[in-house]
């Protein structure tokens, strides 16, 4: 069981890299952030609001402000400013949403899961190549995003090496939880539709904010920060770093258990 699950998330690998919308994913990945850190750049340049200012732009000393906050930040605080509102989550959601189900429009899935007990090893080779799909578009983004300023003149204060491993490894582990509620949605649901919708509402937040809003009107407990989205943003806190792994670790493996349930139920109840 253990050999076949392997020899699926081999096939499901060469897969991944040869598909088209895996390419287009890390195109559009890296295209978002050049733009999010050309904005950055412009914005943070204060002879560039001078002229803005000199050809009747309203530049007011709020703005000069957060041109010189910009500035003086170091290359975690930039990375987080642009990560930590779930960028990298919606584009994994809609990614592993979009790559899970080839399998059911191109009919593999038939082929693979032709014998009942094989169904579980397909949700476990699926659940890896998410987690290998989520590392691939964290670290992309990562490079990127701690690179691309030096592409438009800025030079933020250096961030030390190992801070930046932990980042992205603390970043990567609720990213393969939401790549784990795209695996679940596309096996549910056999299509698209809904694994997009919610990668795009929940990756952004909305769903953070609904139940937070609902728990003050309730007066629940804040349950809003287990969110996949809250986790992300709370990864890193300027002049702090990261100070909350366990709260990280926690709610990954949670949501993880929660889906990875959900995705063997999908499979295990549904024909193919």
């Amino acid at each position: 069981e253990v050999r076949i699950m392997f020899n699926m998330l081999r096939m499901d690998l060469r897969r991944l890299f040869k598909s088209r919308s895996f390419k287009i994913i890390l195109l559009v990945t890296a295209a978002l952030i050049l733009m999010v850190s050309l904005m950055t750049a412009v914005v943070s340049d204060p002879e560039v609001l001078d002229d803005m200012g000199a050809h009747g732009a309203e530049i007011d000393e709020i703005d000069r402000r957060m041109s010189e906050e910009i500035r003086n930040m170091t290359q975690l605080d930039l990375a987080h400013e642009t990560l930590g509102g779930g960028f990298l989550l919606i584009i994994v959601g809609i990614g592993v949403t979009l790559f899970v189900n080839g399998d059911f429009s191109s009919g593999f899935v038939k082929n693979i899961c032709c014998a009942q007990p094989r169904r579980a090893g397909y949700v476990l080779s699926k659940a890896l190549a998410a987690g290998i799909y989520s590392g691939i578009i964290t670290l992309l983004g990562v490079i990127l995003i701690l690179l691309a300023p030096y592409l438009y003149g800025m030079h933020p204060v250096p961030s030390a090496i190992p801070d930046i491993l932990q980042y992205l490894f603390w970043m990567w582990l609720p990213h393969w939880a939401f790549a784990l509620m795209a695996l679940a949605l596309v096996l549910l649901t056999r299509n698209t539709t809904l694994g997009i919708i919610l990668s795009l509402v929940a990756g952004g937040g909305l769903t953070a904010v609904l139940v937070g809003t609902l728990g003050k009107l309730l007066r629940w407990p804040p349950l809003e920060q287990f969110f996949l989205s809250s986790v992300v943003k709370g990864v890193y806190v300027p002049q702090n770093g990261i100070t909350q792994g366990w709260m990280i670790l926690v709610c990954t493996i949670a949501w993880a258990v929660i889906y990875g349930i959900g995705s063997l139920l999908s499979m295990e109840k549904r024909d193919i």
